[in-house]
This record gives structure tokens, sequence and C-alpha cells, in this order.
């Protein structure tokens, strides 16, 4: 990102920060100083994994990450990946649904998460490994 940023400036506008540092190092919290440090650096889009957007509330529903939180407060753009991955979720959807297991026991899963990504937390773009859900829940919400 670094390098797009620098040497390609139009590039690095639209270049996409696929962040793993929730995954990297287990330790690892998000803040929003390092949300906006990463703006601050340049970066406009960023793309965690599903857990890292959502988590479950007190009355079990899926509801944004405290990541989620600060990179919108900090002015990110944010990217979901990857809703189509996990196969069936009758056992919980595995390690892309892992912050949302205990909430997560159907296929139609899939959409309420997906309405909670686009509702709340405000993505701009949902990688899927097939976008037929993603289509369908666009065109049902009259989304472009």
């Amino acid at each position: 990102m670094k390098y797009w940023i620098a040497n390609e400036p139009k590039f690095g506008e639209q270049a996409v920060y696929l962040d793993s540092r929730m995954y990297d190092d287990e330790n690892w919290t998000s803040s929003l100083a390092d949300m906006k440090a990463l703006k601050e650096a340049g970066v406009e889009y960023i793309a965690p994994p599903l857990f890292a957007m959502v988590t479950v509330n007190e009355n079990g529903e899926i509801v944004p990450s405290d990541y989620a939180k600060q990179a919108k407060a900090a002015g990110l753009k944010m990217i979901a990946w990857t809703l189509e991955r996990s196969g069936p979720l009758a056992s919980g959807g595995g390690w892309y649904y892992q912050s949302i297991e205990d909430v997560t026991n159907n296929d139609g899963d899939a959409l309420k998460l997906l309405d909670v990504l686009a509702k709340d937390v405000g993505v701009v773009g949902v990688f899927s490994d097939w976008p037929a859900t993603t289509t369908f829940y666009a065109n049902c919400m009259n989304i472009k």
C-alpha cells in the first residue's frame, strides 16, 4: 500500500488494504488511533475478514464490531471478505463467522449478516466466492 500511495497515487486512491492483523497476531486489537493513522497514511479502503466487522450483542443480534465502528469513524471505506467461503452454515459458519458463530445455524444467516454489513457497518463492497447471495440481496434491497 505504501508503495502505491507514494509512487502511483491514482492507483493508491483505489487500492484495498487487505487487513490480516487480527489473525496474524491474536493479541492485536483495533483502535481509533490506528484506523486514523491508516487514513492519514493515504489508505482509503480497508478489507478485513467478516469476523472482524461484526459481533453479537447482549440480545443475540449481529451488530458492528469495535473494529468496524473505529474504521468508519476514521473515514475508511470497508469491504468485507469472504461471504460464501464457509459452505453450509448449520454448524456455525466456521472461520469467517467465528465472531457470530453462536447465532449462526442456517444458510439464511448469511443474508442477516449481509444486511448488517450493508446497513449498520456500511460496507462499500463484499467479496464473495458465489455472487448469487449478494446479487439477490442487492436486488431485493434495491442497492446500487
